[in-house]
């Protein structure tokens, strides 16, 4: 074998092991999940989590975070509504240590699992469950990890919270779920 074959075959062999490389980091940083027990993802949120219903949060359960994790962010919104966004969901500082939420999640300003509420578009703590005027609607459970925890007051905004963790999303996933008024 000439030296020009071997130039060859030993920049195929490190093109693959990059590709190798590249491939177990893409599956480990994107190992991060979000799921619910009351709905797959993309598929019909229960009444039983909407206004409709008993207007409880649906039971979250996450896995995969990425290492140095400090906490969790959670907003659950409705890009669908007429006029804006909805925010049906904006809580922060989950500790790094919780990994799932119940249904029925307390309203209160700071749960019983740790982290802190803040306001919804309804104008109240905790959650919100779907309530569109017509049509189905997506809604966008997005769970952020990160490498701080949050200096904000009870009752913060989205935009604040969006804000303040800026350039510490360590990373993020989503679960959709849909719901339309009967």
């Amino acid at each position: 074998m000439d030296s020009y074959r071997i130039k060859i075959l030993v920049k195929k062999i490190f093109v693959c092991l990059c590709l190798f490389a590249v491939a177990g980091f893409y599956s480990t940083a994107h190992g991060f999940e979000l799921k619910s027990s009351a709905f797959a993802s993309g598929a019909m949120i229960p009444s039983l989590y909407t206004c409709k219903g008993k207007d409880i949060s649906p039971p979250l359960t996450w896995s995969g975070a990425p290492a140095g994790t400090k906490s969790f962010v959670l907003i659950c919104d409705d890009p669908d509504a007429p006029l804006m966004t909805w925010v049906h969901w904006v809580y922060y500082n989950i500790p790094a240590s919780v990994t799932s939420l119940p249904e029925a999640l307390a309203k209160s300003e700071k749960p019983q699992q740790g982290g802190i509420h803040g306001k919804n578009s309804f104008g109240d703590l905790g959650y919100g469950g779907p309530c569109p005027p017509w049509g189905t609607h997506r809604y966008f459970f997005k769970l952020y990890a990160l490498d701080t925890m949050l200096t904000l007051p009870i009752g913060a905004k989205k935009k604040d919270v969006l804000k303040a963790m800026d350039k510490h999303v360590l990373n993020k996933t989503e679960l959709i779920g849909k719901y339309k008024k009967k």
